[in-house]
C-alpha cells in the first residue's frame, strides 16, 4: 500500500521510472562494455569510447538547451510546435557540427582519424541519437517517463548486434552496434510520440524568442557539467595515458554512472513538478534529499563490497581501476548536493547562478583531472572528482541550509 502511495505521488512516479531508465541504460551499457572487452582487443575499445565519446560531445553542443525548454514550457505551449522547433533547429546545428567535426579530426584528436572513412554513417547515428534524446525529454515533461523508459530497453538491443556480427569490423562494430540502436529506438518513439496526440511541426519563432534565455542559460549550463566526464576526459585520457587507460577509466566512470543516476532522477522529476507544474519547491527538494540518500548510501556501500568482482566480469585487465570506482564512489555524495541546487536554480529561473556553479566545476574538474592525472595516472581522475564535487558541495549544502533549514 505505501509503494502504491508512492507511485501515485507525480514526483516519486516520474522519479521511479526514470531511475529504473536510468538502471536498465547503465545496466545495459556496463553489459554492453563488458561484452565488447571480452570479444574486442583492448586497443579497439579504446578507440571505441573515444569515438562514442566524441558524438556524445557532438549531440551535447547541438542541443543548445532546447531539451529543458521542453520541460519548461510544454504545459503552456503548442507541444507539437515546441518539439518540432527544438528538433529542427538542433538537427541542424548537429548536422554542421558533425560535418566540421569529421573535417577537422586530425587537429582536435588523431586518434580517431578513421571517422572519416565512414562519416556518412557517423552522421546518421548522431542524428538519431540526438532527434531520440529529445523525443524522451518530451515523454518525461509528459509525465509519460514509461515510454521514456521504454526508449531505454530499444537501446538494449545493441548487445544483440554487437556480438557475433560485427566483431570482424574492430571499433567500427562497436560504433555501429551502438549507432543501429539509436535508430531502432527513433522508429518506436516517433510511433508512440504521434499516439500521445503530438504530431511533430515546423519552427515557431514566437516560442524561440520567448526560450531564448532560459534555452541559452540552460545550455550553457549543462554543456558546463556534461561534457567533462562523458566526452573530454575520456579524449584527454586517451591522448595523455594511451588507449589502454582510456577504456579503464570509461569502464570506471559506466559503473558508477549507476550512483550518479540516482540524484540526476531525483532531480529531473524536481525540476518537471517544479518547474513545469507549479508543485511546492521546498516539500520536493526535502523529498529528493531523502530519496536520493535512502538509496546512495546502501548503493555505494554495495559497490565497495561488489566492486571488485563486477570489474573482474568484465576483464581481469579492468580489476585495476577498482580503487578509481571507489573514489568515484565518494564523489557522488557531494554530486549529489550540486545536481539538487542546480535543479532549483532551473525552477527559480535563477540562470546567473547556475552558469557560474557550472563554470566553476567545469574548470575545477578538468583542470584538477589533467594536472593529478600527470602526477598519479589514472587515479588522479577520482582525485579530481572528489576535489571539485567536494568544494561544490559544501558551499551548495550551507546555501540550501541558510534557505530550507535555518
Amino acid at each position: 500500500m505505501e509503494l502504491k502511495t508512492y507511485l501515485v505521488d507525480p514526483l516519486y512516479r516520474n522519479t521511479f521510472f526514470i531511475i529504473i531508465t536510468s538502471i536498465s541504460s547503465a545496466g545495459f551499457g556496463f553489459i554492453f562494455w563488458m561484452l565488447a572487452a571480452r570479444f574486442y582487443p583492448q586497443e579497439d575499445v579504446g578507440v571505441a569510447t573515444a569515438l562514442i565519446s566524441s558524438m556524445g560531445m557532438l549531440i551535447l553542443l547541438s542541443k543548445l538547451g532546447f531539451d529543458q525548454s521542453i520541460i519548461r514550457f510544454f504545459p503552456t505551449r503548442d507541444k507539437s510546435r515546441v518539439l518540432g522547433t527544438a528538433i529542427t533547429v538542433t538537427t541542424l546545428f548537429g548536422l554542421v557540427l558533425g560535418v566540421l567535426f569529421i573535417a577537422t579530426v586530425d587537429i582536435w584528436s588523431p586518434g580517431l582519424h578513421q571517422v572519416k572513412d565512414y562519416a556518412l554513417l557517423y552522421i546518421a547515428f548522431l542524428i538519431a541519437n540526438s532527434v531520440t534524446a529529445f523525443i524522451g525529454a518530451a515523454f518525461v515533461a509528459l509525465r509519460k517517463s514509461e515510454f521514456y523508459f521504454l526508449q531505454s530497453l530499444l537501446f538494449g538491443s545493441r548487445l544483440l548486434i554487437l556480438i557475433p556480427p560485427l566483431v570482424f569490423l574492430g571499433a567500427l562494430g562497436i560504433f555501429s552496434s551502438l549507432g543501429l540502436s539509436f535508430i531502432i529506438a527513433l522508429i518506436v518513439s516517433v510511433f508512440l510520440l504521434y499516439r500521445s496526440g503530438i504530431h511533430l511541426s515546423g519552427l515557431d519563432q514566437e516560442f524561440l524568442l520567448d526560450s531564448f534565455r532560459f534555452s541559452a542559460g540552460n545550455y550553457i549550463s549543462g554543456l558546463l557539467i556534461a561534457a567533462p566526464p562523458s566526452t573530454i576526459l575520456p579524449i584527454l585520457v586517451l591522448n595523455i595515458l594511451g588507449a589502454e587507460q582510456a577504456a579503464q577509466y570509461f569502464i570506471a566512470y559506466a559503473i558508477v554512472m549507476f550512483l550518479f543516476l540516482i540524484p540526476t532522477s531525483f532531480t529531473t522529476s524536481l525540476f518537471v513538478e517544479g518547474g513545469s507544474h507549479g508543485e511546492a519547491l521546498k516539500r520536493n527538494v526535502l523529498k529528493s534529499l531523502a530519496g536520493i540518500f535512502a538509496l546512495l548510501v546502501p548503493a555505494v556501500v554495495g559497490l565497495f563490497v561488489f566492486g571488485e568482482y563486477i570489474l573482474g566480469l568484465i576483464g581481469p585487465d579492468y580489476v585495476a581501476g577498482l580503487e578509481l570506482v571507489k573514489v568515484l564512489a565518494i564523489s557522488s555524495f557531494f554530486f549529489s548536493f550540486s545536481e539538487v541546487f542546480i535543479a532549483i536554480k532551473k525552477v527559480q529561473y535563477g540562470l546567473k547562478s547556475l552558469i557560474v556553479i557550472s563554470a566553476i566545476i567545469f574548470i575545477l574538474l578538468l583542470g584538477s583531472s589533467y594536472a593529478l592525472m600527470l602526477q598519479f595516472g589514472i587515479l588522479g581522475v577520482g582525485y579530481a572528482w572528489i576535489l571539485t564535487y567536494a568544494s561544490i558541495g559544501i558551499v551548495v549544502v550551507l546555501s540550501m541550509a541558510r534557505r530550507y533549514v535555518l
